[in-house]
């Protein structure tokens, strides 16, 4: 796992181990992003399942309760047939994009 913070993003990368590995290592490392936004990047594993990507729903819906973004990276998955709570994007730029939109509209009020 690979932790970068650029202002108030943690990009969080995962490049080997299995999506459950790291959504129990998010959930223990929590406290020391909980007031960024989150994008995780899963661009570099191989093809995912829908039931993994779902593994991220709780932290998500956590999160944004925080009032932050949680968007996940990855080109490798049906975005059809993930949960409609959880963002996903297929690239990086997507997801600064959003995280830019959703810092407006919460500066909006909406």
């Amino acid at each position: 796992m690979i932790f970068e913070q650029n202002e108030n993003i943690a990009i969080i990368t995962q490049e080997k181990t299995s999506v459950i590995e790291l959504v129990k290592k998010l959930q223990t490392l929590y406290p020391k992003f909980e007031n960024n936004n989150i994008i995780i990047a899963l661009t570099s594993l191989d093809m995912l399942s829908e039931l993994e990507v779902a593994e991220f729903l709780l932290l998500s819906k956590k999160h944004k309760m925080g009032n932050h973004s949680f968007i996940i990276v990855s080109n490798k998955v049906n975005l059809d047939a993930v949960p409609d709570t959880l963002v996903l994007v297929p690239t990086l730029k997507e997801a600064y994009d959003i995280v830019e939109m959703e810092d407006m509209e919460r500066d909006l009020g909406f």
